[in-house]
């Protein structure tokens, strides 16, 4: 074999390298940043100087829906074409922002990623839901109805802790561990781009008469880029149960009823934290003036209450600090 035929092989190999060594950097990242959220969580003084990156995603996705989703006159398949345009523009954009940003250097890279977890602030709004429940279930309501869309007007103590626990297990993948995969598989750019998909689903992925044409490009992107996250997630929190003893209980309850939710992602994590807690979450909810039935996790679980609540963020913070020593792992792994 000749020296030019051995080119490509060292071409090949350097380029592996490289990437090994940007996966280590970037999981070594994700460590501090999460410990950052943590102490720092949303500093609201920061934001009243400088607009949220979620808040600018907001604009950009309200300036398409403003432009693109005029219903007069136009077929819901043109609608449907024009929000999957929509959505592969968004994605360029997160794309081209996060490029940018990422040339600013390791501390721009790191405030960034620190700024889009939001495992923090996911405690904070759940704890808020159990601490109202001291006050009694109208508090409570109010500071549920902050986190969920379903109506709250006739929850008892059950309802609303089901709620809480089942937007804490859905948001560690929303808002943690599946920012932290774009992040570490495709650095700032990865990142950006998902969470501006992500922003995306949540306002203009519902299946109502304005949106379930245009918003359908933008939910089917965010259920793709959650598929292996949000599996990831209930697993995290099947390991984190083992701290409880329940190990057993959260991953049979998992693959059995995790398939069973109108979303094809979040039905894993919240069938695991049921059978973490050994409480039967999902099954029945208001949204508006209508029931919308659904499957029990867990159905031979207890009743959720406040005390379920503040062990959940238990098994929240656990599964954090197990993807935390994960990373560390192999962080020290490539660094060997």
């Amino acid at each position: 074999m000749s020296f030019q035929d051995l080119l490509p092989l060292a071409h090949l190999s350097a380029l592996s390298g490289f990437a090994i060594n940007a996966f280590g950097v970037r999981a070594g990242m994700v460590v501090a940043a999460m410990v950052l959220d943590r102490l720092v969580g949303e500093p609201d003084f920061l934001w009243r100087h400088l607009p949220h990156p979620v808040v600018l995603f907001g604009r950009i996705i309200s300036a398409f829906d403003r432009r693109w989703n005029r219903r007069q006159g136009v077929t819901g398949r043109a609608r449907q074409c024009r929000g999957i345009i929509a959505a592969l523009l968004l994605i360029a954009v997160g794309l081209v922002i996060g490029g940018l940003l990422s040339l600013g250097g390791p501390l721009i890279v790191l405030i960034c990623l620190t700024v889009l977890l939001a495992g923090r602030s996911l405690d904070d709004h759940i704890r808020n839901v159990a601490d109202a429940l001291d006050n009694g279930l109208e508090p409570a309501r109010t500071a549920v109805g902050m986190i969920v869309g379903r109506s709250t007007a006739k929850m008892d103590e059950g309802d609303i802790a089901r709620a809480a626990i089942e937007t804490g297990a859905e948001n560690l993948s929303d808002g943690v561990f599946a920012p932290a995969f774009w992040f570490v598989l495709a650095g700032l750019p990865g990142l950006f781009a998902y969470k501006i998909v992500n922003t995306a689903d949540s306002m203009i992925g519902y299946r109502n008469a304005r949106y379930r044409a245009f918003g359908s490009g933008a939910a089917r992107l965010d259920d793709l880029l959650n598929l292996i996250p949000a599996r990831f997630t209930a697993l995290m929190i099947v390991a984190a149960s083992l701290f409880r003893g329940r190990i057993g209980i959260a991953l049979k309850t998992m693959l059995r009823d995790g398939k069973y939710h109108a979303s094809p992602n979040a039905g894993w994590p919240e069938a695991a934290m049921a059978g973490a807690l050994n409480v039967w979450l999902a099954g029945p909810r208001c949204y508006g003036n209508r029931m919308r039935q659904a499957r029990r996790f867990n159905e031979a679980g207890r009743d959720a209450n406040q005390a379920a609540i503040f062990e959940s963020l238990r098994l929240l913070l656990i599964a954090q600090i197990l993807f935390g020593t994960m990373m560390m792992i192999i962080l020290v792994a490539l660094a060997g």
